[in-house]
């Protein structure tokens, strides 16, 4: 049957859908893959052969809530577009997002998504970058450098995508971060120390979130998350090398996770134009 007038909406499902406004009563249809009579009641759909009930307010939900996330394509990750974490003085804003791939025998083996958070007042000290593409930025040591040396917060949330154990994971942090700090000092060693501890002994399920925040250019707070947000600091290092070293990691010349570098970039260039 069709109404003149009819009103259609597609939505999000598993399969293509509809919602069609049938004298005056809504009613939702899969074109691909008709039913019974090929409509349904607004209030029931069909998956694997049973009915189920669904609302118009969880649907406009979910709508919402995919406004408030952004998505790292590779492992499916979802990182809200703004956080308020323990130390910071303000909500940071999502700049980009990336993975973390180690290669075992040949095989790429992705570990962990990683996103980059900023204090929104950083954009009002990058003026000279306006108008700059993204491949430009991204060959650019000083816009970074610009950015680490401000005296804003930032932080870096990685969230793993596989179980992995504490020792294992600060070893590979280790091995990146180590080699770029040239001649460390007593208080570099006691900083990274203090950064080992943080990990040591603890398995690190898949899901779990590794908060890393400079609140300045010489001092980090280190927050660990089994689930949802952090509500403590695990560990505060104070160190200019070590926390330049850190950012370097991620966002210097040589990155370990260039997808996250390059997305930044791009988030970037779309807040400087």
């Amino acid at each position: 049957m069709a109404a003149a007038g009819a009103i259609s909406v597609w939505i999000s499902t598993s399969t293509p859908t509809k919602i069609t406004t049938f004298n005056t009563k809504p009613r939702i249809s899969y074109p691909l893959k008709l039913s019974r009579n090929g409509i349904y009641p607004l209030s029931t759909f069909e998956k694997n052969g049973h009915e189920q009930n669904f609302t118009i307010k969880a649907a406009a939900s979910s709508s919402v809530g995919s406004a408030e996330y952004t998505e790292e394509p590779a492992t499916k990750v979802k990182f809200q577009r703004s956080l308020s974490l323990p130390g910071c003085s303000t909500s940071l804003s999502l700049l980009g997002t990336g993975y973390r791939e180690k290669v075992f025998a040949i095989i790429g083996v992705k570990v962990y998504a990683a996103g980059l958070y900023v204090n929104d007042s950083v954009f009002s000290r990058l003026d000279a970058w306006r108008g700059s593409s993204a491949a430009d930025i991204q060959q650019d040591p000083s816009l970074f450098n610009k950015i680490f040396e401000a005296d804003l917060e930032k932080s870096l949330l990685i969230v793993l995508v596989r179980d992995i154990d504490g020792k294992t994971f600060w070893d590979a942090l280790d091995e990146a971060i180590s080699p770029r700090i040239k001649s460390p000092t007593a208080d570099d060693k006691s900083a990274l120390s203090t950064f080992r501890g943080v990990f040591q002994g603890k398995p690190l399920k898949k899901e779990t979130s590794i908060f890393l925040t400079w609140v300045d250019p010489t001092k980090m707070l280190v927050s660990l998350s089994f689930d949802g947000m952090p509500s403590s600091v695990d560990a505060t290092i104070e160190s200019p090398n070590v926390a330049s070293a850190l950012f370097d990691v991620f966002l210097g010349g040589d990155p370990v996770s260039p997808t996250l570098k390059a997305s930044v970039a791009k988030g970037l260039e779309a807040t400087l134009k």
